[in-house]
C-alpha cells in the first residue's frame, strides 16, 4: 500500500548537500550562475543522479532537462516536476534546487518500493529561472509555455554579450528536443517559501493558490557630464539625482500598496562614476509585484508619470522600456486540492497562500495544470547566502509532493480523494 510510503529523508538532505558543494561560497551559500561551468557540474551531477533511478533522460533546444520514469501505459501525459538549479550571484543552497531533488526523491522512492504508476513521472530542471545572469527570469520556461519565441530565448545575452544559445553549447546543454508542445497531465513544483509567512505561522507546508504578478523596467536617465567643481548647481543636469528621487518614489509606491505590493530597484548604474564628475547618465532597474493586475496598472501608470516629471524637472530625457510582464496567475483547482489532500493525509499543518516570488510553474501553468508546494524557510530569509532550512521540513515537503505526484500519476493504491478536472488542455481552470 504506498498511502503509507515516505521519502528517505536522509538521502534527500545528502543529495542537497552533495549539490551545494558545486559553486560554494565562503559564507555557506552557493554562486551558480546560469549556463556556467558551474550549472554544467550540477546538470551532470543530475542526469547521473536520473539516470541511476532508472530514468530516461532527454535535454530541449532550451536546455530544459527531462528525467522520465517510465508508466505503465507511455502513451497517457505525464506528470512532471521539477524547479531550477541555477542561482543568484550570492545565492542560497535550497532555492529551486530543493525542487529539483525534491522531485528526484520521489522518483527514487517509488524506484525503491517498486511501485510503477499509470502515466509517466518527468523531473524536470528549467533553464535559467533566476535571470540573474540573463534576463528576463523564468526565459526557458516561458518558452516552453510559448510565452516567448524560441529564437528570443536563444538571443538573451549577458553582460558580456554571451547569449543563451552559445552559453547552452559552450556547456554541452544545447538539447535536439522541441521545446514544449507535448501534453501534460499536472505539474508540480515543490520550493522554499523565501519569505516568513509559514515560520511565523507555525504551519509545515504552504498550499500555493496562485503567483503574483510581475513586471520589470529598465531606465535610462540622461543629463550631461560635468566637473563638480566648476558646475553651479542650478546649471548641472545630473541623472543621479533623477535616479535618487525615482528610487525614493519606488519605495513609497509599493509601501502605498501594502501588504501585497512590492516596488524594487535592484540594480543601478551611475556614469561616468567618477568622484568628482555630475553623473551624465544612469541605468536603474524597477520590480513591481502584486497579485491584482488592476494593481499593477496602477503602478505602471505612476512610474510612466513620475519618470517624465523628474526628467522634465532635472532637464534630463529618459528611456523606459518594460522587459518582462507575468501577469497574475491562479494554479488548477484540482492540483491544489490534491496538494492540500496530500497534506492532511500526512497530517501536517499547511497554510493557504500566494507566491511573493516568480516560479517557472507560474508560466507552465498556461499550458498545463499546475500547482506549488512550499516549504517555510529559516527567518524568511532567501537569494542570501545564509538561506536556511530544517531537514524535517525537507522531508515534509518532499513527502507531501511524493503523494500528490502518485495520486496524479494514477497510483491504484492512493487513497486521497479523487482528483477532479486534471486535464492536458491549457488552463488554469
Amino acid at each position: 500500500m504506498t498511502a503509507d510510503l515516505r521519502v528517505n529523508a536522509a538521502r534527500l538532505w545528502d543529495s542537497l548537500e552533495r549539490m551545494a558543494q558545486i559553486g560554494a561560497t565562503e559564507k555557506g551559500g552557493v554562486r551558480r550562475l546560469a549556463l556556467t561551468q558551474l550549472d554544467r557540474e550540477s546538470r551532470d551531477l543530475f542526469v547521473q543522479w536520473a539516470q541511476e533511478a532508472g530514468c530516461t533522460v532527454r535535454v530541449d533546444r532550451m536546455g530544459n532537462i527531462f528525467a522520465r520514469r517510465a508508466g505503465r501505459n507511455p502513451s497517457l501525459a505525464p506528470v512532471l516536476s521539477g524547479s531550477h538549479a541555477d542561482t543568484q550571484p550570492n545565492g542560497g543552497r535550497y532555492d529551486g534546487i530543493y525542487g529539483v531533488l525534491g522531485a528526484l526523491e520521489v522518483v527514487r522512492t517509488l524506484e525503491d518500493a517498486g511501485v510503477v504508476t499509470e502515466r509517466p513521472i518527468d523531473v524536470v530542471l528549467w533553464t535559467n529561472e533566476e535571470g540573474s545572469r540573463f534576463a528576463p527570469a523564468m526565459i526557458a520556461s516561458g518558452v516552453f509555455a510559448g510565452v516567448y519565441p524560441l529564437d528570443y530565448g536563444l538571443s538573451r545575452t549577458d553582460a558580456a554579450g554571451v547569449t543563451i544559445g552559445e552559453a547552452l553549447k559552450e556547456i554541452g546543454y544545447d538539447g535536439a528536443e522541441p521545446v514544449g508542445g507535448f501534453d501534460v497531465h499536472a505539474l508540480y513544483e515543490l520550493h522554499i517559501e523565501q519569505g516568513a509567512i509559514l515560520e511565523r505561522a507555525g504551519k509545515s507546508i504552504g498550499v500555493v493558490s496562485g503567483g503574483q504578478g510581475q513586471r520589470w523596467y529598465e531606465i535610462t536617465l540622461h543629463g550631461a557630464d560635468a566637473h563638480a567643481g566648476t558646475t553651479p548647481m542650478d546649471l548641472r543636469r545630473d541623472a543621479l539625482v533623477g535616479a535618487a528621487r525615482l528610487i525614493d518614489f519606488v519605495d513609497g509606491l509599493g509601501r502605498r500598496h501594502a501588504p501585497d505590493g512590492r516596488a524594487t530597484v535592484g540594480m543601478i548604474e551611475s556614469r561616468p562614476n567618477s568622484r568628482n564628475t555630475v553623473p551624465g547618465e544612469c541605468f536603474l532597474t524597477v520590480e513591481f509585484r502584486h497579485p491584482d493586475a488592476q494593481v499593477l496598472d496602477q503602478m505602471d501608470a505612476a512610474l510612466r508619470k513620475q519618470t517624465a516629471d523628474v526628467a522634465h524637472g532635472l532637464g534630463l530625457t529618459y528611456t523606459l522600456d518594460q522587459i518582462f510582464d507575468c501577469a497574475p496567475v491562479p494554479f488548477a483547482p484540482a492540483c491544489i486540492e490534491t496538494v492540500r489532500s496530500a497534506a492532511n493525509h500526512l497530517r501536517l499543518s499547511h497554510l493557504d497562500m500566494i507566491s511573493g516570488a516568480g516560479h517557472d510553474a507560474v508560466y507552465a501553468a498556461r499550458v498545463a495544470p499546475s500547482g506549488m508546494i512550499f516549504i517555510p524557510c529559516i527567518g524568511g530569509v532567501s537569494h542570501n547566502e545564509t538561506e536556511a532550512i530544517t531537514q524535517e521540513w525537507a522531508e515534509a515537503g518532499a513527502n507531501v509532493l511524493l503523494h500528490a505526484v502518485l495520486h496524479s500519476a494514477g497510483d491504484r493504491d492512493s487513497d486521497l480523494p479523487a482528483t477532479r478536472s486534471l486535464s492536458a488542455s491549457p488552463a488554469n481552470a
